[in-house]
């Protein structure tokens, strides 16, 4: 049961010190009650205090991590239902499906396959998390060889099946990677268990329903393992979501804590649009990993472009550092134009300019990651701020003419800004998309 905050102040020791950052005790133990903050920042807490306030302590979903070195994967230790109402710390863990029916060959070019996926967008990696090894055969021996052929990609490693002899074969050929393993359902706990906690792997508990899973987690409990991963079999679609979301809340709202971890889910069944979009549902509706089985790239980089869009902190614009940018072999005698630091506008006016295949500089302008109209309108973005940035990236010894291609939107500025910079003002146009026209046809000036 989780302590009030009137409870967890009875155990401090009512000095109000400051030394973990809160005015009083009393504050410090409201924000400890509301898990804002850690009961290690008291540094005067007693022995006894901790031990009683450990539950108050813990966060309301563990965090789970597998995989090592540069393939770690992590998911959990989310504090919020809503995006708004802070942010969601762990990105949804996207894996790809090997099966164990695949023989040598096209488990090597599958591995393959996986390995060479890189996506980027506005500046950001966004990675495949894990390869889901799937014990499709029921063979020990073939799982084992699949999840073999899985290290080679370098990801963080799921292992599913549900025969503890084939989860144990595998373990004895990847363990070292500290794979996820599973899962483990009423009938297999305690094997399963057992094999988790000796290779010091977090498991998966399997059930049809939450009543279900929350004691199923606490038989894996009983038996040492606490590194868990919820896989909830529900009968269909709208019984999964519902039963994800009612989850989240019961574990950070009631402090439910046999329910308190991450969850997986599958969409690997069906036509490759299909998969995105049962699995973009699923990366809305909480689900800590989700597993496909397409490999198209188009369908790829349509759900990691949503779950790079929800996994932003809403409050915190996604930013590029404001400088000056060279497109391509950009001289002394190549357009300058400029555009605010906010990463989509910044790569959308990149790209544009890239394609018009004409060498050029952009000077990115702080404006503390708003839009063009965004930042105008909340005077970020004035004559004053473009002039400060010319001088920061020392334009003047860049380019030899003395000529800067404004945003069409903030054509009224383009007055001031020539007072302020003694510049050739051109203004260029609203759209982006038409710059490769603008560069080809305006720009080549005498």
């Amino acid at each position: 049961m989780a302590l009030s905050g009137l409870d967890i102040f009875k155990l401090l020791p009512k000095t109000n010190c400051k030394k973990c950052g809160q005015p009083t005790c009393l504050a410090f133990a409201m924000a400890l009650a509301q898990k804002k903050v850690g009961l290690d920042q008291c540094p005067d807490a007693s022995a006894q205090a901790r031990e009683t306030l450990a539950a108050a302590a813990a966060p309301p979903m563990r965090l789970i991590k597998f995989g090592t070195g540069l393939a770690e994967a992590k998911t959990g230790q989310e504090t919020v239902l809503f995006r708004h109402e802070e942010k969601f710390h762990s990105p949804t863990v996207v894996a790809i499906t090997m099966p164990d029916t695949l023989d040598g060959a096209a488990l090597k070019s599958r591995a393959e396959t996986i390995k060479a996926f890189a996506f980027e967008r506005i500046g950001q990696q966004m990675p495949i998390g894990a390869v889901a090894v799937m014990n499709s055969s029921g063979d020990a021996a073939k799982f084992a060889a699949a999840a073999e052929a899985a290290k080679t990609t370098g990801k963080a490693l799921i292992l599913l099946t549900d025969k503890p002899d084939a989860l144990q074969a595998a373990l004895a050929k990847v363990k070292d990677t500290l794979p996820l393993v599973g899962a483990a359902t009423d009938a297999t706990a305690a094997a399963m268990a057992k094999l988790a906690a000796d290779a010091k792997c977090p498991l998966i508990a399997r059930a049809p329903d939450l009543e279900a899973m929350a004691a199923l987690t606490e038989k894996i409990k009983a038996a040492g393992c606490d590194n868990l991963v919820l896989w909830l079999d529900a009968p269909d679609g709208w019984a999964e979501m519902t039963g994800l979301t009612l989850a989240r809340k019961l574990a950070l709202k009631k402090n439910f804590r046999p329910l308190g971890y991450p969850t997986i889910a599958f969409a690997a069944k069906g036509k490759p649009e299909d998969q995105i979009v049962r699995a973009t549902s699923l990366v809305c509706k909480y689900g800590g990993i989700v597993v496909i089985d397409t490999v198209e790239p188009w369908a790829l980089l349509a759900l990691l472009t949503s779950r790079q869009n929800l996994y932003t902190d809403p409050q915190k614009p996604v930013q590029v550092e404001p400088k000056l940018y060279s497109v391509g072999e950009a001289g002394p005698d190549s357009p300058l134009l400029f555009t605010t630091n906010f990463s989509l506008t910044y790569y959308t006016v990149e790209s544009d300019v890239e394609a018009a295949r004409i060498p050029s500089w952009i000077l990115c302008v702080d404006t503390e990651g708003t839009s063009v109209l965004t930042s105008y309108s909340g005077d970020k973005l004035n004559e004053k701020v473009v002039a400060k940035a010319m001088k920061a990236a020392n334009v003047e010894s860049v380019v030899k003419h003395r000529k800067l291609i404004i945003p069409g939107y903030v054509a009224v500025m383009s007055g001031k800004l020539e007072e302020e910079t003694g510049w050739e003002i051109m203004v260029g146009p609203r759209e982006s998309s038409v710059i490769p026209r603008y560069l080809r046809e305006v720009w080549p000036t005498k």
